[in-house]
């Protein structure tokens, strides 16, 4: 498939919106400490700037969940590759994804980590489709509401390509 990607979020709204989230975080669980739980490959870069821009003790911990594999679809069967090396047990947890679009995958991540017990869990999420949503999902951070469209960059790839792009675009196919 021959295609462009057009800017929908520039680098400088995305470094705003890090910096708002990240000072609601730190009001949010202020003087305590908190796991930032990113999904990966998706959410990395957004989990370092946010961390960056943490004041409190944080420890930062990484899952590997897959739904998409090379598809612009999501297949809905969730799989768990890396789990996390941190006890998450009577601690302030955040799971950070980079976008929530059909909500199988947080759900999935949501219901394995509910189980070990954590203090607090609350989702952080860079981008939100809600018109795309099949489960019900609570977020409680939401950086942009992004329309049904499929996006790239600021991590988020299209078959392993686009993450290092410094903004969100969304693929327009080319002709046909």
């Amino acid at each position: 498939m021959e295609y462009d990607v057009d800017v929908l979020i520039s680098r400088e709204e995305i470094n705003k919106k890090v910096k708002e989230l990240a000072e609601t975080i730190n009001k949010d669980f202020d003087g305590e400490e908190i796991v930032l739980i990113g999904l990966l490959r998706g959410s990395v870069i957004f989990l370092s700037d946010l961390a960056r821009e943490i004041t409190l003790d944080a420890k930062i911990d990484f899952m590997t969940v897959s739904s998409y594999g090379n598809s612009m679809e999501s297949s809905r069967e969730v799989r768990i590759k890396k789990d996390l090396e941190e006890l998450i047990e009577g601690r302030n947890v955040i799971i950070v994804e980079d976008i929530i679009d059909t909500g199988y995958t947080l759900k999935k991540v949501e219901e394995t980590l509910k189980i070990r017990n954590p203090k607090v869990m609350k989702i952080c999420t860079l981008l939100d489709k809600p018109e795309r949503r099949e489960v019900d999902i609570n977020v409680d951070y939401i950086g942009f509401k992004i329309p049904d469209e499929f996006v790239v960059g600021y991590g988020i790839d299209y078959a392993q390509k686009h993450r290092n792009l410094p903004y969100v675009g969304i693929v327009k196919k080319i002709g046909g």
